[in-house]
């Protein structure tokens, strides 16, 4: 059973890496970039359990140590299979 947990900076907190690689896509000629947003996925893959247990052991794992609640924005749904 995969899960995937995708965690990115809510609006209004700077991206320094998003707004460093906008900066260098204009430099390389890439024009038309309004905006570069970063993220990080989590793939979590675990055995031995039902569906709804896997999707609140993912829950658990970034309310523990994936994502801050207070910059994070999180989106947990299925994994691929």
């Amino acid at each position: 059973m995969r899960w995937e947990v995708r965690v990115e900076l809510k609006p209004g907190i700077l991206d320094a890496e998003g707004e460093s690689i906008a900066r260098s896509l204009a430099l390389l000629g890439i024009a038309g970039v309004r905006r570069v947003g970063t993220a990080r996925i989590y793939d979590l893959e675990f055995e031995n359990v039902s569906a709804p247990e896997a999707e609140r052991l993912a829950r658990d794992a970034v309310d523990r140590l994936l994502a801050n609640p207070v910059i994070h924005r999180v989106t947990v749904r299925p994994g691929p299979s």
